[in-house]
């Protein structure tokens, strides 16, 4: 099994004069580090409730003393994003990746891909994990949350009930163990499991899966955020409330997302359980585009389709790197000052 995760941070392993390297042994399904700009990062390979009547009478919740690592602002000051310019560029066995840090100092964002699970080139493992609070939630569920859903995968089987069941718990068991770490922050999650020939999609947070089938765009996630009525009234079933802070919605005040991994001090009402949704694969799958909410801000589903579609399909020399890196290229044009990640997965590699 192949697997490989990223994670930019202070390191000497790359230098800043670095333009290329090795992340992974030389073989045709090892990723490979297309370029590296500007960046101190490391480049790592792994293996590997309530009465409702109640709770309308319940007086709204007090204000929490939340740390200030809770409150993710949005917007940064202009120029901010010309500032930062690490990028990185993986290209996979069927995938490639494309993540540039923002306005912060260190990149928050982390992705990991697991190709050839149990031994078995069809079956295969992606995430995109956009963390906030600082890097160390999202770096916890790359290296874990695939082994994780796949532990529970080959203890229930395979059809779709037991599928949604498996990954659903894969991820309540990866946020339990980083909460137990008690370190502060949290990470939104989108991920795509393909197995036995299913494309297996979730999500907790805003980070977002958009497929092409036959050109055409399709979200296979919702974003969650306090500002969507069912995660709102999910919410202020849990005794909490959201409310509009310079115009973004958040929970309790402070967080602009519903749901993610960690964020210890306001799990009673963010939770890290996934929407799954199970389709099986069919020539009309074109490819798979996941990204966080970097890219999706400022470019729509649609839009990120019909850019990506000629590198990826009918090209006489398939291009998906270039794709992702017009897209995150896009974004920042448009004024992204946020970390951006965007991933790119061949699905008809896995048909």
């Amino acid at each position: 099994m192949s697997s490989c995760t990223v994670a930019i941070s202070k390191s000497p392993v790359f230098s800043p004069s670095s333009s290329s390297a090795s992340v992974c042994s030389p073989n045709s399904s090892s990723p490979r580090l297309i370029r590296l700009q500007k960046s101190s990062g490391l480049i790592k390979a792994l293996s590997g409730g309530g009465d409702s009547a109640a709770v309308l009478k319940r007086k709204r919740p007090p204000r929490l003393d939340i740390p200030v690592f809770a409150v993710e602002e949005k917007g940064a000051a202009e120029g901010s994003a010309a500032a930062a310019e690490d990028v990185a560029e993986v290209e996979g066995d069927g995938y490639s990746v494309c993540c540039k840090r923002g306005r912060r100092e260190e990149i928050e964002d982390r992705f990991s891909a697991v190709v050839g699970i149990q031994g078995d080139s069809k079956q295969a493992f992606f995430g995109i994990f956009d963390g906030h609070g600082g890097a160390k939630a999202a770096e916890f569920a790359a290296e874990n949350l695939d082994k994780n859903i796949i532990d529970e995968l080959n203890r229930r089987g395979g059809d779709h009930g037991e599928i949604q069941l498996a990954v659903k718990g894969g991820y309540l068991t990866t946020d339990s163990e980083f909460l137990k770490r008690d370190v502060r922050g949290g990470a939104c999650c989108v991920t795509a499991l393909i197995t036995r020939g299913n494309l297996v999609v979730s999500n907790a947070g805003d980070c977002r899966a958009v497929c092409s089938r036959n050109g055409v765009a399709e979200a296979l996630t919702s974003d969650h955020r306090p500002s969507r009525e069912d995660e709102r009234e999910r919410i202020e079933m849990l005794g909490g409330f959201v409310e509009c802070r310079n115009g973004v919605w958040r929970v309790l005040g402070s967080l602009a997302v519903s749901r993610a991994i960690g964020d210890h001090y306001l799990k009673q009402w963010v939770t890290a359980e996934p929407e799954t949704r199970v389709l099986k694969l069919d020539q009309e799958y074109e490819f798979l585009l996941l990204a966080s909410d970097g890219l999706w801000d400022k470019v729509s589903n649609q839009e990120a389709v019909d850019i990506a579609h000629p590198f990826c399909i009918n090209a006489e020399e398939p291009q998906p790197i270039a794709a992702c890196r017009k897209l995150v290229d896009l974004s920042v044009s448009r004024g992204s000052a946020d970390d951006i990640s965007v991933m790119l997965i061949q699905l008809r590699r896995f048909h």
